[in-house]
């Protein structure tokens, strides 16, 4: 039974006057807050497990917004490009990042953006590192989600997931990883 108190006040606040008698009320059930997850964080590392800045992620209706913002990343990763994707394991502890196994791609989809037989739940846009080392950068994709909502793949499932950026550009169609090269730094996908 909904408590009286709480009934009056979303009858004064939400109801149409004829709608705040208690028989009339509807069986709504009150939980508090929604409990969807629709935020969640990481922090970057690079290879010599230094830290290299964080990642963000919100869900949003259809897909998750992803914010990246680092600074140091290696000196032969600068004024360049890299493959970035979201691999299916939330784990950055081997030295070459691989302990976040391969890309989250359920569907067995081909690798790549611009692929006809593609893309990915995993792939991304290419990241800019400049030539301080930074990256600052905001990416949507609808292929994911943070708790399979809208039928997509869970970011935050029972091993979790990595975003995980490469030592060079994704070329968007070729396999596995469109050439991207070896994982440079790595971030593990976490409720906050």
């Amino acid at each position: 039974m909904i408590p009286r108190t709480l009934l009056l006040t979303a009858c004064a606040f939400l109801l149409p006057a004829t709608a705040c008698s208690q028989a009339d009320a509807p069986p709504v059930a009150v939980t508090g807050s929604n409990t969807a997850m629709t935020s969640a964080g990481g922090s970057l590392i690079i290879r010599d497990r230094s830290p290299a800045g964080t990642i963000s992620l919100h869900q949003g209706n259809e897909g998750v917004v992803i914010r990246i913002e680092a600074d140091g990343l290696p000196q032969d990763a600068r004024n360049q490009w890299h493959g970035a994707h979201l691999h299916s394991v939330g784990d950055c502890s081997a030295e070459d990042f691989t302990s976040s196994a391969g890309h989250i791609n359920p569907s067995a989809r081909q690798h790549g953006l611009l692929n006809p037989e593609g893309p990915d739940n995993a792939d991304l846009p290419n990241l800019w590192v400049d030539a301080d080392g930074a990256i600052r950068a905001e990416i949507y994709t609808t292929r994911v989600s943070l708790e399979g909502s809208n039928g997509q793949p869970a970011l935050l499932d029972e091993d979790g997931s990595a975003l995980v950026i490469h030592a060079g550009g994704d070329d968007l169609v070729s396999q596995p990883i469109g050439g991207a090269g070896a994982r440079i730094a790595c971030a593990v996908i976490t409720a906050p």
